[in-house]
This record gives C-alpha cells, sequence and structure tokens, in this order.
C-alpha cells in the first residue's frame, strides 16, 4: 500500500495544482490513500464546502485541519457530516467535529489522527495524552495509524515522534509551510517528518504576498493578507508499507512550470 501525505494547501493556487498533480501522482506512483491538510484552502485561510469537495473530487481521501479549523465559519455547519474531515482531537471537547476517523481503503483500516502543539499556539489540551487516549480507543479496531501533528515548534513534533515511535504508522508534521528534510523511520518503525511543506504559491512568504509580509516586517503595521498569485510548489510524504509496516519513506516537492 502507498500512502500520500499533503501539506497544507494554501488558497486557490494550491488547490488548483492539487487539482492537477494529484490524479497524476496517484496513477503514475499508484498511490492508494491521500491525506492533505486542508486549512488554508479557502483564501488562504479556514475551509469552505466549496473547497472541501474540490479536494475530495482531486482524489483526497481525509482531509486534516489546524489552528485554522473555525476561519470559515460554514465549516461547522458540515464538519459533522464528513467522517473524513477532521479537526484538532485536542480542541476543546465542546467543539464540534472529530479529532480522528477510520477510513477502510483497499482491505486497511486506516485511521487518520489530527493534533495541534501548544508550543507558540492557543492553550489547547496536551497532545501527548490525548494521543494516548485515542491509541487506547483505536486498539484492534485499525491497521494503520496515521498522525498530522500541526505544530508550529520543531522540538514538539519531534518530541511526539519519539513518543509515539512504534505505536504509529507515522507522523507528519504541517503548519509551518516550510518542508523540512528530516524524512526517516525512527527506531522502532514509525515514519517521520518535522513538516511536509505547503502546497501553494512558491514565489510568496508562506503563501502570501510577499511585499505585505516584507512591509509587516518593516512598519510593524496591520496589514490584510492576501494570497499570492503565482506558481505553485508542492510538498508531500509519500509512504510505501508492507502490510502495517513501513517499507520506504519519500519526500516529495515539485515546482509548477
Amino acid at each position: 500500500m502507498k500512502i500520500l501525505c499533503i501539506g497544507d494547501i494554501v488558497g486557490k493556487p494550491g488547490r488548483n495544482y492539487i487539482n492537477t498533480m494529484l490524479p497524476k501522482l496517484i496513477n503514475e506512483h499508484k498511490i492508494d490513500f491521500v491525506i492533505a491538510n486542508g486549512e488554508n484552502c479557502a483564501h488562504g485561510v479556514g475551509l469552505t464546502r466549496a473547497t472541501y469537495e474540490e479536494l475530495v473530487y482531486a482524489g483526497v481521501d481525509v482531509i486534516t485541519m489546524g489552528n485554522h479549523t473555525w476561519a470559515k465559519k460554514e465549516v461547522i455547519e458540515f464538519i459533522e457530516e464528513k467522517t473524513n474531515l477532521i479537526r484538532p482531537a485536542n480542541f476543546p471537547s465542546n467543539n464540534p467535529g472529530r479529532g480522528y476517523t477510520i477510513i477502510e481503503k483497499a482491505g486497511m483500516r486506516i485511521a487518520v489522527i489530527n493534533l495541534i502543539g501548544r508550543v507558540y499556539l492557543d492553550s489547547y489540551d496536551c497532545p501527548f495524552k490525548k494521543a494516548d487516549e485515542i491509541l487506547e480507543n483505536l486498539e484492534n479496531k485499525a491497521d494503520i495509524i496515521i498522525v498530522d501533528f500541526h505544530a508550529e515548534a520543531t522540538s514538539e513534533k519531534l518530541a511526539l515522534g519519539w513518543y509515539l515511535d512504534g505505536r504509529v504508522t507515522a507522523l507528519f508534521g504541517t503548519h509551518t509551510h516550510v518542508q523540512t528534510s528530516d524524512e526517516r523511520l525512527l527506531p522502532k518503525g514509525t515514519g517521520y517528518i518535522t513538516d511536509v511543506g505547503m502546497t501553494g504559491p512558491y514565489d510568496s512568504i508562506l503563501g502570501v504576498d510577499k511585499d505585505i509580509i516584507i512591509k509587516k516586517f518593516i512598519s510593524l503595521m496591520p496589514g490584510k493578507f492576501e494570497v499570492a498569485n503565482d506558481r505553485a510548489t508542492f510538498g508531500a510524504l509519500l509512504l510505501e508499507l508492507e502490510g502495517n509496516q513501513i517499507k520506504a519513506i519519500e519526500r516529495l516537492s515539485m515546482l509548477e512550470e
């Protein structure tokens, strides 16, 4: 089985590139299952019903979210009904939606867990303890377990990776929009990368028009962020499994011509 984990999809450039590239990648690499972070899909922040449907149509099996989950209020209207749309499990328990899901594909029960970090972010529940709780609930219910850890600090991502080594199939980081080159198999077999990077405008600053961000740094004045209208980059992690064990892990980075 092959599983593709795609980083934060930013705005229309990111969605357009997904629509163009994902069907080709699925066909060329014979990919069985696709996970993508969709928290920046709609105009650079949040997810709408239309952008959700666009990703699913392109071939995404599970959409994960992050700190911008509620940026577009309409997501509240459909997040409960979509079993392939998850938000961080360590959000407050009274939030709508679910923090993990189990999807059956190619004869395997694939659990996808979404967690969010606490360093430089809000005061969410402990992702380590929440992971323990979910893994206990998943016992004998899933053959493969993939975690999207949406976090700022590399140390927090590494810590959770080591903490879950041997207990989950893979953990990939999202949120920083910058791909790291540290993909590896941890000693007990868990696949890991600190951040898979962004799928969105390449000549930008984290997907945003670079002039806006530069001006903000120089002036320290607030300004409205706009998604850059430029060629797109694609960041992802490709996992090849034999049964429920990873036998190959590959970082993907492509640039629109």
